[in-house]
């Protein structure tokens, strides 16, 4: 029992219980049981933070079924390793160097030190932010619906955004606010935050607190803190730009809306494809141009450490960063006035591989079981299920029992990570001191 199988093993235990509790009757609405590949569907999807659903949770699931789905959004979102050590401390246990280095792995933290403290930081900044989320959108739910539902509407959206999950409450998700200035600001820099990593957060933090105490000494931001902020921030303004130049003449999506509505429903939509999932329009009526560019966001996805999926942001500008010393006669790729190791490099090149090898076949396997539904959107729904996005054209609850399969499969694998899924069924690497001649060979 390696780590990494006690990690993906922990995630798969978390999924089946919640499947479970969503097939008892007064998980339904209607008081009925549930159906087992509805349930087993929506439990990975939430655990896995996708938010792709095969039925309106809001209308399907009674309120205990929805406070299941919200216990597995955060269990999810937090990490399952995070989850059980937080339990574990609050029950007064030491953590052996088992846990330390499952911790380690699963929040790709590079030390060991400090792993309960972490913990206990993790726990508070997530109440922290889910707890402003619910209050600022509370006024929002408010004025729509009355009170203790406006409140959970409120702690559901927060908790769901920051865990960049995309579950709703409400059957066109967040289409009804489209325009909605709070909705689509709140909801984004909870995406935002829930999707830069924990630790980026906290070097924020820090810095801001040396600030206002007026500290004169200048905080050194680490590597993964500028590369993780830039990349973020430049996708952010790059999807913006894309999504309003390819969509502003569409009259189904944002073509008839006036300019300050186009430019506001552009941003939310540029945050979304980072593994949020929720929607202010309908993406089956996106243009094909829209969808190709939103699958490439999808697949980049989110940051290192955080709530989110994808191959991630550190990723792409590492494999960027590589391309560009490749072009220019470089040995050595730098980041920052910071040379990168070579492990780290082949890490990125796995991760990128095993990602569109996981994307290609999946959506292979759904086009052989679902061979009438047009290509662009079953590539569409196989990235956004591996990114953990849950953004659809709105095929996932048409699509056959197998293709849905399938999906679970995929959204499993996204969430729990490529490298770490093959190492849970290969197992931990055998240490070797063999060292082979080299030899060159034609490449490109």
């Amino acid at each position: 029992m390696t780590v990494a199988r006690t990690i993906c093993l922990g995630f798969l235990a978390v999924a089946t219980i919640g499947t479970l509790l969503l097939l008892l009757p007064f998980s339904s609405a209607d008081g009925h049981w549930g159906d087992l590949v509805t349930a087993l569907f929506t439990a990975t999807s939430a655990v896995c933070v996708t938010g792709l659903i095969v039925v309106d949770t809001g209308s399907h699931f009674s309120f205990f079924g929805q406070l299941v789905i919200l216990a597995l959004i955060q269990v999810g979102g937090l990490g399952y390793m995070t989850a059980t050590t937080f339990l574990l401390l609050l029950l007064g246990r030491r953590l052996g160097l088992r846990d330390k280095i499952a911790i380690q792995q699963s929040l790709d933290k590079t030390g060991m030190s400090g792993v309960g403290q972490l913990v206990k930081s993790i726990i508070a900044m997530t109440l922290i932010f889910e707890l402003s989320g619910t209050f600022l959108l509370f006024p929002v739910f408010a004025a729509d619906y009355e009170m203790r539902y406006a409140l959970w509407l409120s702690a559901f959206h927060s908790i769901s955004a920051f865990n960049n999950a995309g579950f709703s409450l409400f059957a066109d998700n967040l289409t009804r606010y489209a325009t909605n200035v709070p909705v689509n600001l709140v909801i984004p820099f909870l995406i935002i935050f829930g999707g830069i990593g924990y630790q980026v957060i906290m070097e924020m933090y820090t810095w801001v607190a040396n600030r206002v105490k007026g500290r004169s000494e200048r905080g050194l931001f680490s590597l993964n803190f500028k590369i993780v902020t830039s990349t973020t921030i430049l996708l952010l303004i790059v999807g913006t730009v894309a999504f309003f130049s390819v969509e502003y003449r569409n009259p189904a999506t944002i073509g008839g809306m006036n300019l300050s509505d186009q430019l506001l429903i552009s941003w939310f939509h540029s945050v979304m494809p980072r593994t949020a999932g929720f929607n202010s329009i309908d993406y089956g009526q996106m243009s094909t141009a829209g969808l190709f560019m939103t699958i490439a966001l999808m697949f980049v996805g989110a940051s290192p450490g955080s709530t989110g999926g994808g191959m991630k942001t550190t990723t792409l500008r590492l494999v960027f960063e590589c391309t560009k010393a490749v072009l220019r006669g470089k040995e050595q790729v730098v980041i920052y006035q910071r040379q990168i190791p070579v492990t780290l490099l082949l890490k990125a090149v796995g991760v990128v591989f095993g990602s569109a090898m996981t994307v290609v076949i999946t959506t292979i396997v759904i086009a052989i079981a679902d061979p009438e539904v047009d290509f662009i959107q079953l590539l569409f729904e196989s990235v956004s299920a591996f990114a953990t996005v849950g953004l659809s054209t709105g095929i996932t609850a048409n699509v056959s029992i197998f293709s849905k399969l399938v999906l679970i499969a995929t959204m499993y694998i996204g969430r729990v990570g490529v490298l770490l899924s093959m190492a849970a069924v290969l197992g931990d690497p055998s240490p070797s001191s063999i060292h082979y001649p080299e030899e060159n060979l034609l490449v490109g």
